[in-house]
C-alpha cells in the first residue's frame, strides 16, 4: 500500500513543483518586464500549467499564439456594435459567450474556450471606451501568454514527469441539451460584471477576470456545494492575498516576490494535487490561487500608482464577494447537473 502511495505521489509532487515554480516565474517576469496588466501572466499560468501536462513544441506554441490572437480578436470585432448600439452589442456578446461556454462543454479545446471568454469580455469592455485600449489588452494577453509559453518548457525540463506516464483521461462530454443549459447559466454569471466593466474597464478589469473564472467554475459544479466552492475560494483568496502582501512588505524586491509566490504556490499546489489532505476539492484551490494572484497583482499596481492599497483592496474584495454571491444565486436558481471538474480528474495521473 505504501509503495502504491509513493508511486502516485512521485509524479504529483513534480507537478506541484512545476505549477508553483511556473506561476512564480511568470509573476516575477511580468512585473520585472513591466508588462501591461502584469497579473495576467501568472493568472494564465495557473490554468495553463494544469491544462497542459506536456510541454508544447515550438510549432504548437506558435499555433497557440495565433489561435489566441484570432479568438481575442472576436471581442475587437464586436466593439463598434457595442459602442454605437449598446443593447445589440451586449446581446451579441451574450450569445457569443453562450457559444464559447457550450463549445468547451461539448468537448472543444479548453484553452480556446478560455480565451474566447476572455476576449469577449475584457477586450469588448476595453474597446467600448477606446480602440487603442482594446489593443493594449490584446497586447497584455499575448505578452502574458508568451511568458507562460516560455516558462512551461523550462519547468517541464526542471520537473519532468516520469517516462511512460499515461495521459489523464479527457473529461466527459455533456449531452447537447444539458451543455446548452449549463452554458446559459455560465453566461448569466458573466454578463453583470461585463455591464459593470463597461462603465470603467480599467478599474473593473479584475472583477471581469473573476467573473469569467466563476463562469468557467460554474460549468464544473452542481448546485449542491456551489456556495462553499465559489464563496469559500474567494474568501480564502482574500486571506492569502493579505498574508502575502504583509509578508512581501518585510522586504520589497523582485526576488522576494518570486520566493513568496513560490512558497504560497507550493502550499496551494500540494492541495490541488492532493499531496496534503483537504476538505475542499482541487478545483477549489485552483480558483483560490487564481483569485489570490488577481487580488495581489492589482494591489501591487495600486501601490506603484500611489493609491490607498488597503481601501482599494477592501472595495475590490467586496466586489469579488458580490460577484461570487450572484454566481451562487444563479447556480441555485438554474440548478442542473454538471460534469465533474477537470481540475479534480485531469490533474491526477492515470
Amino acid at each position: 500500500m505504501s509503495t502504491d502511495t509513493s508511486a502516485l505521489a512521485f509524479p504529483l509532487g513534480r507537478r506541484a513543483l512545476r505549477l508553483a515554480a511556473g506561476v512564480a516565474l511568470c509573476m516575477a517576469a511580468s512585473f520585472g518586464l513591466a508588462l501591461p496588466i502584469p497579473f495576467i501572466a501568472p493568472a494564465l499560468a495557473v490554468f495553463l500549467f494544469t491544462m497542459m501536462p506536456r510541454p508544447l513544441s515550438f510549432k504548437a506554441a506558435a499555433g497557440l499564439l495565433l489561435v489566441v490572437l484570432l479568438t481575442t480578436s472576436v471581442g475587437l470585432l464586436l466593439t463598434p456594435v457595442l459602442r454605437h448600439y449598446p443593447g445589440s452589442g451586449v446581446l451579441a456578446i451574450g450569445l457569443s459567450l453562450f457559444l464559447a461556454f457550450r463549445y468547451g462543454l461539448r468537448g472543444g479545446n479548453a484553452v480556446v474556450s478560455l480565451f474566447l471568454v476572455v476576449g469577449l469580455t475584457m477586450i469588448s469592455a476595453a474597446g467600448s471606451v477606446a480602440f487603442a485600449l482594446a489593443l493594449v489588452v490584446i497586447e497584455a494577453l499575448l505578452k502574458g501568454l508568451l511568458v507562460v509559453l516560455v516558462a512551461l518548457p523550462l519547468c517541464h525540463w526542471l520537473f519532468p514527469d516520469p517516462a511512460g506516464l499515461p495521459a489523464a483521461p479527457a473529461p466527459p462530454t455533456l449531452p447537447h441539451a444539458l451543455a446548452s443549459r449549463v452554458a446559459l447559466r455560465a453566461t448569466l454569471i458573466v454578463l453583470p460584471a461585463l455591464l459593470l466593466a463597461l462603465t470603467d474597464p480599467l478599474a473593473y478589469m479584475p472583477i471581469l477576470m473573476k467573473s469569467a473564472s466563476l463562469g468557467k467554475q460554474s460549468c464544473a459544479l452542481a448546485a449542491r456545494g456551489a456556495a462553499k466552492e465559489m464563496l469559500g475560494s474567494t474568501l480564502w483568496a482574500g486571506v492569502l492575498a493579505l498574508l502575502f502582501w504583509h509578508a512581501l512588505g518585510l522586504q520589497v524586491n523582485l526576488w522576494m516576490l518570486f520566493l513568496w509566490t513560490l512558497l504560497f504556490g507550493l502550499v496551494i499546489a500540494a492541495r490541488i494535487y492532493r499531496l496534503r489532505r483537504s476538505r475542499f476539492s482541487p478545483g477549489f484551490w485552483l480558483n483560490t490561487q487564481a483569485t489570490m494572484i488577481i487580488l495581489l497583482g492589482q494591489s501591487i499596481q495600486d501601490s506603484v500608482a500611489g493609491k490607498d492599497v488597503q481601501t482599494a483592496f477592501a472595495v475590490r474584495m467586496g466586489l469579488f464577494l458580490s460577484v461570487a454571491l450572484y454566481a451562487c444565486l444563479m447556480q441555485h436558481l438554474l440548478a442542473w447537473p454538471a460534469r465533474p471538474s477537470p481540475s479534480s480528474n485531469a490533474l491526477m495521473p492515470s
